[in-house]
């Protein structure tokens, strides 16, 4: 039998920026394997296709044709339809990068139209002239596309958005009755641009198996439809589903409906579910040998997960790749001043994961039963070293996004080491927990070694919540690590939650007080606050009320179940308070009214904050002072090579460089000779790999200065305080 051919498809919609990474893992998996594989993000190829001169035209045609009276809005844009065609695609080229020169045409102002966005935006758009011509024209192009985008939402294409597609459809799809009717529908315009996108992949590849990942509600009612058009002309290609969407929502799938669409549903990690299934197709397996895969049988949902192989491990699964996916025709747009929310959207970064699961796995708001949160494994800093090359060598582009649930300090620790050992050059970010084992010399590590920025979930700002929900961490703590973050020149994002199982308005009025602190005191440079929802695969959710709240619905209808309504008799949360702290971050992220009272924020009474307005300095006050001189810690030296000269007949003067500045040190000459020694062998070297560096104990024992003693005296120095700053870190 003939191998499979696997055309991987990310329907719409994601980013804009930079392409989901899903198929790319996949992609990486299966190709050194033997097997074809083609990937396609048909949700960017849709947006180019609506956001050019042609689709503009499709657009405006469809919109003059429309029975009864647009809004006023939409008249203003029709009237102004040449400007928008004839200017779409110089500011798509900008938006990719490939035409910088246009800056300042769109700067100098008369060239873009300008829709509602452009008012709403008018304060946040004049401070971009603090930025730079660039960014004020990115903006610009952005919002110009908002504008675009709202009109082609609000009359020809009422699935369409910027970041996602029809999302209203799959949000708490306990039925598939709302899917199915959808589909039912004729295919609109955006729908008519995603299909032609599919049938240029789909005639080029030849598939004989199609994979749809849906990792968020927005991308459900795309993959469907292309499944749908993909069984109305080729009845026989087998369609595979999974994805972040599947492994939440549909563990208990059960309506018939869906295989009308789709041939398997797979769960969890990809790479063996696929596997088993391709060698299903290719006759080397039985169907019951599958792995965490729903189908149809005898007109009804079964199960199959017979498969007896083990699951593939983190330095099994191999390197993304990207190839297929056109990295140079993605848009950067830029929506916010804000340096560490432009993450999201800002360029194409590289996606790779640190360890599988979170290794903390006690939070009760979170999904720790299931596999993506409970089975943590962490990669090897070599093999990951090897990806980060190897991805570097591909897309030609150095930035990496580690899209970890929780990266833990010890597998960044080592990742870092590498990276310097190696003298690889890269910028990257990722998720991290606020844990106390970030010091300040671990998070000066990460900066050397290239990490810009970290998000982490803080969750609640209050202490009696965090120890409620099992965070483990406390915001005092929370706060000593983010100044860590930020004395390194790390940026910092924060997630929180309210409306939290028996969380009162007083409680949440306290944590906005604390997060103004955190902002005013730029320990946190951004964050996102959402209303608690009660999840079908948390500890909550399985136990609602060992938590003091009550399950209402929805009633599960066979098909997706995650997000439960509940009743909470001691909690409150409004939509008034959700509002208000959504304004507050808002305002806080832009650098705006960080000393106004914190009440003013709500637009109804309530009251006065009970934490000190000094929280924060005292929090930062508790950060431990000085080093624990027999501490299991290892020295490695971030600065460059040390210079020794000659400073009367009792002292050397070393001068010790770094990428910022030259700290000076006078000593005697034994002492002089042992650091020398010291920082040499603290040095990352590629021969090292990760092992021989001094560790602090034993450094300590074997002092030739005196012993134990003489260390302890040099340790409390004001010339080895020096020697730390400029670069000697104890990791």
């Amino acid at each position: 039998m003939i191998s499979p051919r696997v055309l991987l498809i990310i329907p719409p919609l994601t980013q804009l920026n930079t392409p989901y990474p899903s198929t790319a893992y996949l992609a990486g998996f299966l190709k050194p394997r033997g097997y074809a594989v083609s990937q396609a993000d048909v949700g960017i190829e849709m947006v180019l296709a609506l956001f050019c001169q042609n689709g503009l035209e499709r657009v405006f045609d469809r919109l003059s044709r429309m029975p009864g009276d647009l809004p006023g809005e939409a008249r203003q844009m029709l009237a102004l339809q040449k400007a928008y065609r004839d200017s779409i695609d110089a500011v798509i080229g900008f938006l990719q990068g490939r035409d910088p020169a246009l800056a300042a045409r769109i700067c100098q102002g008369g060239f873009l139209p300008q829709g509602p966005r452009f008012a709403a935006a008018a304060d946040r758009t004049r401070a971009f002239g603090t930025l730079g011509m660039m960014d004020r024209a990115r903006h610009l192009a952005t919002l110009y596309l908002e504008d675009l985008a709202d009109l082609i939402h609000e009359t020809v294409a009422p699935h369409f958005a910027i970041n996602r597609y029809a999302e209203h459809v799959g949000m708490s799809a306990t039925s598939f009755d709302g899917l199915a009717r959808a589909l039912a529908a004729p295919p609109g315009l955006t729908d008519e641009l995603m299909l032609d996108a599919l049938w240029r992949h789909v005639d080029a590849t030849d598939p004989t198996l199609v994979g749809l990942t849906v990792p968020f509600p927005g991308n459900l009612y795309g993959a469907f439809r292309i499944a749908q058009a993909l069984k109305a002309r080729r009845p026989s290609l087998r369609i595979a589903l999974g994805g972040g969407y599947a492994n939440t929502e549909l563990r208990r799938l059960g309506d018939p409906r869906v295989f009308d669409y789709v041939d398997y549903v797979t769960l969890d990690d990809g790479e063996r579910p696929l596997l088993c299934l391709l060698e299903y197709l290719s006759g080397k397996r039985d169907e019951a040998e599958l792995r965490r895969t729903f189908l149809r049988f005898k007109g009804k949902v079964v199960w199959r997960d017979g498969a007896r192989d083990a699951e593939f491990g983190m330095a099994d699964v191999g390197t993304p790749t990207y190839v297929g996916l056109p990295l140079d025709r993605y848009l950067s747009v830029l929506d916010t001043l804000n340096p560490m929310h432009r993450l999201w959207s800002d360029g194409h970064w590289n996606k790779l994961t640190v360890a599988h699961g979170c290794y903390w796995k006690q939070c009760t708001f979170c999904d720790v039963g299931l596999d993506y949160i409970g089975r943590y494994e962490a990669a090897p800093s070599d093999i990951l070293t090897d990806r980060i090359e190897a991805l570097i060598a591909e897309t030609g582009r150095r930035g990496f996004h580690f899209v970890d649930e929780a990266a833990p300090p010890a597998g960044l620790k080592e990742l870092a080491v590498t990276l310097l050992e190696r003298g690889v050059t890269i910028a990257w970010w990722g998720n991290i927990r606020f844990e106390a084992a970030f010091t300040p010399d671990l998070c000066r590590l990460l900066a050397a070694s290239g990490c810009i920025a970290v998000s982490a979930g803080l969750e609640a700002a209050s202490d009696r919540l965090l120890e409620a929900m099992k965070k483990g961490i406390t915001v005092g703590r929370t706060a000593r690590v983010a100044a860590a973050f930020r004395e390194a020149g790390i940026m910092v994002h924060a997630y929180l939650m309210y409306g939290l199982p028996g969380e009162t308005v007083p409680e949440t009025v306290d944590s906005l007080e604390r997060v103004r602190q955190l902002f005013a005191q730029d320990l946190i440079q951004s964050a996102f606050w959402h209303r608690f929802v009660a999840t079908a695969h948390s500890p909550i959710g399985l136990d609602p009320s060992a938590h003091g709240i009550r399950i209402t619905g929805p009633a599960f209808g066979g098909f997706a179940e995650n997000d439960l309504a509940h009743e909470d008799p001691l909690g409150a949360a409004p939509e008034w308070l959700g509002e208000g702290l959504r304004k507050a971050l808002y305002h806080y992220m832009e650098g705006e009214r960080l000393t106004a009272d914190v009440r003013t924020w709500f637009s109804r009474p309530v009251p006065k904050p009970k934490v000190s307005r000094a929280w924060v300095a005292r929090a930062l006050a508790e950060r431990s002072t000085g080093d624990d001189p027999v501490a299991e810690r290892r020295f490695v030296w971030i600065g460059g090579t040390p210079v020794i000269e000659p400073s009367g007949k009792n002292h050397r003067r070393i001068i010790l460089p770094n990428r910022v500045e030259d700290v000076e040190v006078r000593m005697p000459p034994d002492r002089a000779a042992w650091l020398l020694d010291l920082i040499e062998a603290a040095t990352p070297a590629r021969d090292k790999h990760g092992e021989g560096y001094p560790v602090l104990k034993e450094v300590r024992a074997r002092c030739p200065l005196g012993g134990p003693r003489g260390f302890d005296s040099l340790f409390r120095s004001q010339s080895w305080h020096k020697v730390r700053a400029a670069g000697l870190l104890l990791v």
